[in-house]
């Protein structure tokens, strides 16, 4: 019987081991997969214009140069200004936005709150419909008043459903309602009972939404171009736009790039490398914000718990 016992359990950890195997196989192959096009664009960004408009794309460059990042940071006061521009909007914005849909999920979360079907209704309706983009730019423009500041470029996502959503359903199937009970009989009010209890064991979803907001921000250019007209106050995603607008002006337009030649005969226009360059600049700090979330992903999954 021992001997059967010991074949049957070595034939369990056999067959888990190839298990993992084809396991860890599997996400190193996606791993790469997803790698490899952001090594690709660091070094096309790097490369130069000649060989790549010649040769292709490479994943190492042919000739290394930085004539792209020269001609994208010629205007380094600009880019550095955007950069300013983003990093305040993205770190309030997303503070605000994530304290304000917590406040609003959490409430709609609780059985005993006598309205919570009628403001999930709201927050549901809203994320169905929604009014369009002219009283949308109405709303902003001459109802608040709210052109060339950077309130316009957070508001408009301070409070969006979907987040809301996902928030109200970990609310009630995550944080235990004997819990809130226990904490009540203690004598805690709403709001210690939210930030002592309910946040701390909500770090999971509050890191998820708030990486989720952290991107929205950082990426968006749309609101930039829409209630900014003050180049001091746009976003480095709408001043990449702007430099690759300006790029496909001069490559479709050979007289104003006759006259750029006139005054500067060494002058070279990237096309394709100065794109990758952008695609580098845009996405280089938000980067590091994955691993900041992450911590709290880890920290969440083992804060707080009923014991019994």
């Amino acid at each position: 019987m021992a001997t059967v016992s010991v074949k049957r359990k070595k034939g369990v950890n056999e067959i888990s081991n190839a298990s993992n195997f084809v396991i860890n196989g599997f996400f190193w192959i996606y791993t790469a997969l997803c790698v490899f096009p952001l090594l690709l664009v660091i070094a096309v960004s790097f490369s130069d214009e000649k060989l790549v408009l010649l040769n292709g794309y490479s994943i190492w460059p042919e000739k290394f140069s930085v004539g792209a990042y020269d001609f994208l940071l010629s205007d380094w006061q600009s880019i550095a200004r955007s950069y300013g521009v983003s990093i305040f909007v993205t770190v309030v914005g997303t503070l605000i936005a994530l304290t304000t849909m917590a406040l609003y999920a959490y409430p709609i979360s609780r059985p005993d709150f006598k309205h919570r079907k009628t403001f999930s209704f709201i927050m549901f309706f809203t994320l169905l419909f929604n009014s369009g983009l002219v009283p949308f730019y109405l709303t902003y423009t001459q109802g608040f008043h709210l052109r060339d500041t950077l309130l316009v470029l957070m508001i408009p996502y301070f409070v969006q459903p979907f987040f809301v959503l996902v928030l109200r359903t970990f609310f009630t199937n995550s944080v235990p309602g004997a819990l809130l009970e226990s904490a009540k009989i203690d004598g805690a009010g709403e709001w210690r009972i939210f930030v002592q209890i309910v946040l701390p064991l909500s770090l999971p979803v509050l890191a998820t939404v708030g990486l989720f907001c952290t991107l929205n921000y950082w990426n968006d250019w749309f609101q930039s171009l829409l209630f900014i007209n003050q180049d001091n106050l746009i976003s480095i995603q709408y001043r990449m736009y702007k430099a690759l607008l300006d790029i496909t002006f001069l490559s479709a337009n050979s007289t104003a790039y006759s006259a750029i030649l006139a005054q500067n005969p060494d002058f070279q226009l990237p096309t394709e490398t100065v794109t990758m360059a952008m695609a580098v600049v845009g996405i280089g700090p938000i980067i590091f914000a994955y691993p900041f979330f992450q911590r709290f992903f880890v920290k969440g999954l083992t804060v707080g718990a009923i014991k019994g």
